[in-house]
C-alpha cells in the first residue's frame, strides 16, 4: 500500500483524488497532493501543506513527486476527454 494513488470510479472513469503515503509509525496517511506546498528533506520527507500543517513520511521526495505526477497525469487526461 506504500505510496499508492487512491482513486474512485465515476461513470466508468477512474478519477484519482489522493495519494497514500506512510507515516514514520507505519500508518498510512491519505493526502490531497494538490494541496502540497513543499517537501523538505530532514532526512525524512516533511510534506508541508498549503494550510501550514505538515506530515513526516517515509517516502522520498522523488517518490512523492512521482505519485503527484501520476495523480496530475490521470486527473488531466480524464478531463481532456470531456
Amino acid at each position: 500500500m506504500r505510496g499508492m494513488v487512491l482513486g474512485m470510479s465515476l461513470e466508468n472513469e477512474r478519477v484519482c483524488i489522493m495519494i497514500i503515503l506512510t507515516k514514520l509509525n507505519d500508518e498510512p496517511i491519505v493526502l490531497n497532493c494538490a494541496q502540497i506546498e513543499s517537501v523538505e528533506l530532514i532526512p525524512e520527507s516533511k510534506v508541508v501543506m498549503m494550510n501550514g500543517r505538515f506530515f513526516i513520511v517515509k517516502e522520498s521526495a522523488e517518490e512523492i513527486i512521482a505519485k503527484t505526477i501520476d495523480y496530475n497525469r490521470k486527473f488531466h487526461c480524464g478531463h481532456q476527454d470531456k
